[in-house]
């Protein structure tokens, strides 16, 4: 199964983020949240990204929702050293995830995944 890592610049909004994403995607899909610095402060942590991609990787990939600046950065550093499929999904943080979490428990691969969380966005907009 596709794996979901939400990566924030706040420990409390990935970990609400992805309770949110695991509860509307039925309890299946593995969403890992990685939010925060490594001290527990506002910012952002390769190696716990790496940690939470670690967590959910399975072999049929890993998308990643990230908030903005920095957590991006580190998404796609995270993705130049990543063993496997990693996709840094460009997608709104809440809605992709739920998405995604959604797509992913139903067995969908990687591409079908990031999809689902990147037009999250137009669902939004009707």
């Amino acid at each position: 199964m596709v794996g979901i890592v939400v990566v924030s610049h706040s420990r409390t909004l990935s970990e609400g983020v992805a309770e949110l994403a695991r509860a509307l995607g039925v309890g299946k899909a593995a969403v890992e949240p990685a939010g925060g610095d490594a001290e527990g402060g506002m910012g952002t942590s390769i190696e716990l990204v790496e940690r939470a991609v670690e967590t959910v990787q399975d072999g049929d990939g890993v998308v990643l929702l990230a908030d903005l600046g920095s957590s991006v950065l580190t998404a796609r550093l995270v993705i130049e050293d990543a063993d496997g499929d990693v996709v840094l999904a460009d997608a709104p943080l809440v809605e992709g995830a739920v998405a995604a979490a959604s797509m992913a428990a139903t067995g969908a691969d990687l591409p079908t995944v990031v999809a689902a969380a990147e037009s999250a966005y137009e669902h939004r907009k009707k």
